[in-house]
């Protein structure tokens, strides 16, 4: 099974000083994985090995909390056990807003979808798409509705799993930005695959972000996520898209070519994004977006 990852973690954060002082700053460049893919930061700062460590530091503590790729994982002892005790607060605050999305969205945005993605990617590996039966069993075992969630314990009805691809990137993004602005760093662009502002460029002026799909975005203050139904797919053909929709236990249609959307949060706009791509038209997109303030929609070119 050859399912692609085309997600990147970047940080790019500078001090605002002149041209000049701003080059002669020591930098740091580090390269590895954080939630299952390739990952960089990159930081001009003076005290930029510092920062770095404090960074990998927060990832990898987020991986500890959010990841599927780790099976000590509170996600994965979530998955394993169908309830936590005591849940950290990130992975509750994680899915709090992936409930928001979920009810705003009429269940398009559905993180109970695991079992459906872990079916696909199985039957990928065997060279084959799911039979119809083995889609209405594992449909059977999803449903947001079915999730109990408070700050004591987390439950799960047996066979259910939760995925958190399509927010949980965002959110890291969120994450790291507010670490980075605690370290009184105000000019900063983050990059997991979502990119997240927090200020301008250390000249003043909006980050300028090139859209995959063609078009630009200047980024002050804000996020911005794109997701493609085909970006990244199950089959080696490319057919079969990993955004699945909740509904049928199938693979989006491709409708949209990509959706990139802008919110003040990255994690808002991965979710956002995630749930516009399943949608049939612009003006579903649209009424999802207007229930969110300031969330916008930046591109939604049409599929072949």
């Amino acid at each position: 099974m050859s399912l692609s990852r085309r997600r990147f973690l970047t940080i790019t954060a500078a001090v605002a000083l002149a041209p000049a002082a701003l080059r002669a700053q020591p930098g740091r460049h580090w390269v590895g994985q954080a939630l299952g893919a390739r990952a960089s930061i990159r930081i001009d700062h003076p005290e930029a090995e510092a920062i770095t460590a404090r960074c990998l530091a927060e990832i990898d503590r987020l991986e500890g909390i959010l990841s599927l790729y780790r099976p000590d994982s509170a996600l994965s002892r979530l998955n394993r056990e169908a309830a936590l005790e005591a849940p950290p607060f990130e992975l509750l605050e994680c899915l709090s807003l992936a409930g928001t999305v979920h009810r705003a969205s009429g269940g398009l945005f559905d993180p109970t979808v695991q079992p459906l993605w872990s079916l696909w990617a199985e039957a990928a590996a065997a060279g084959r798409r799911p039979a119809a039966d083995e889609r209405r069993a594992a449909l059977a075992r999803t449903g947001w509705d079915r999730v109990r969630l408070d700050a004591a314990r987390i439950t799960l009805e047996p066979g259910m799993a939760l995925t958190l691809n399509g927010i949980g990137q965002g959110y890291v993004a969120d994450r790291v930005a507010a670490l980075l602005e605690a370290e009184g760093l105000g000019d900063i662009l983050i990059d997991t695959g979502e990119l997240r502002a927090l200020g301008s460029r250390p000249d003043g002026t909006d980050w300028p972000v090139r859209l995959a799909e063609g078009g630009a975005v200047g980024l002050r203050g804000r996020a911005l996520a794109t997701s493609a139904p085909l970006g990244t797919s199950f089959d080696q053909a490319g057919r079969d898209g990993h955004i699945l929709d909740p509904r049928s236990g199938a693979p989006a249609r491709p409708v949209w070519r990509a959706v990139s959307i802008s919110a003040p949060g990255a994690g808002l706009a991965d979710a956002l994004s995630t749930a516009a791509c399943l949608a049939g038209d612009r003006q579903e997109i649209l009424a999802l977006l207007a229930r969110f303030d300031g969330a916008r929609l930046e591109a939604a070119p049409r599929g072949a």
